[in-house]
């Protein structure tokens, strides 16, 4: 079988850097990113991903940089990582200047060209852990994806904004600060699904992947629908593009069903494994409504709705699909559903009931890495 790589930066995500240089030349700046060691040792000892170091020594055996007062402190840090049981096969150091522009340096592959192209080694399913944008780069230089710890959010908003947007949509499959989440999402895997569903009335596409950050590209053709679905994505902390093409030209009916049973389909089959999870799930205030979503994906369809409204659309949604929606949905995940709500805003009612549901399926989803109990006396879900 191929062996999965993991690609780890060092300074800033193995060890902590040191601003304002960022030049770890001196053992008073040297200090352990937090719980590292922690959950590194758990990835180097329960998993089967051969562990690289890829790390960019700006200018290193130059005047600006001596070896002697890199190597004592690189060697320290390696024997603490193997006094923990966490062994790199290779060490790959770029030395070079960002202005010189080498093939070497990352986001440059020219350091790791023995890994692609060989069989030995499954590229596609392997990572790249960082915490620079250029990490992330190099994950797509590679044809892998990225682990972010991503210590500056606010990148989005330099010159770059638009090549950070591209990375996180294409090639960043976690974005955290916790070493934690890295070891969760290596050891349970991703939960992430594309489904199709066409019928003469609607087609629909859903990509959804339940361990996302909350990001949702929505095109249904309804823009209050489009707004609720995203707030699903948003306040559930899962990934979601849906694409729904239906017959408007006759009326909303068929599109907020269909999406619906779509996206329940999609939760049906992200949630094929349900060992480790929490199973249930949330109320939920917003201004002066108040709404409370119970779920239960336990593998059968059930819905009770307690919720009444006095206008006959919000938006270009009737207000009499809103159920529809919701039943649609908890007949295709096979899931119990329990809606309630009050409240003088109609506009505030649905938003929070969309929110409480979307909070609800993150409660409900969330797995605990250090378990496998099915959470069923039956014995299935």
């Amino acid at each position: 079988m191929a062996k999965r790589i993991l690609f780890i930066d060092r300074d800033g995500t193995l060890i902590n850097e040191a601003p304002p240089t960022y030049q770890l030349d001196s053992f008073d700046k040297l200090t352990f990113f937090p719980h590292m060691f922690e959950y590194m040792r758990r990835i180097a000892t329960e998993m089967d991903y051969e562990l690289v170091m890829v790390t960019n020594q700006d200018g290193l055996g130059t005047d600006s940089f001596p070896e002697h007062t890199f190597w004592p402190l690189h060697n320290l840090v390696m024997k603490s990582l193997e006094g923990e049981g966490i062994n790199f096969s290779a060490v790959h150091i770029d030395r070079s200047f960002p202005h010189e522009h080498l093939p070497t340096r990352k986001p440059g592959i020219g350091m790791l060209k023995d890994y692609l192209n060989n069989p030995e080694y499954d590229i596609p399913n392997s990572y790249v852990i960082g915490d620079r944008v250029t990490d992330v780069q190099l994950a797509r230089n590679m044809g892998c994806k990225a682990i972010w710890l991503n210590l500056e959010p606010d990148l989005g908003g330099s010159e770059i904004a638009n090549t950070v947007d591209d990375l996180r949509q294409s090639t960043v499959a976690l974005e955290t600060t916790e070493w934690s989440e890295i070891y969760a999402f290596l050891k349970l895997g991703s939960r992430s699904v594309v489904h199709e569903r066409n019928t003469n009335e609607t087609k629909i596409r859903v990509e959804l992947n339940l361990d996302g950050s909350g990001k949702a590209k929505v095109s249904t053709g309804l823009g209050f629908f489009d707004h609720m679905l995203d707030q699903i994505a948003r306040h559930g902390k899962l990934d979601l593009v849906v694409e729904t093409k239906g017959d408007l030209h006759i009326d909303e009916h068929h599109t907020i069903e269909d999406t619906g049973i779509a996206l329940g389909e999609a939760f049906a089959k992200a949630l094929v494994d349900k060992r480790g999870m929490e199973r249930y799930g949330f109320a939920l205030p917003m201004d002066e409504a108040e709404a409370k979503v119970l779920i239960d994906f336990g593998g059968r369809p059930w819905i009770v709705w307690n919720a009444e409204f006095k206008r006959e659309k919000i938006g270009e949604m009737p207000t009499e699909m809103f159920f529809h929606f919701f039943k649609s949905f908890s007949d295709a995940a096979k899931c119990n559903l329990n809606v309630e709500c009050r409240g003088d805003n109609e506009h505030h009612k649905i938003e929070a009931i969309f929110k409480a549901f979307a909070k609800a399926i993150k409660m409900a989803v969330k797995r605990d890495p250090f378990s496998n109990y099915l959470p069923s006396t039956k014995g299935t879900l």
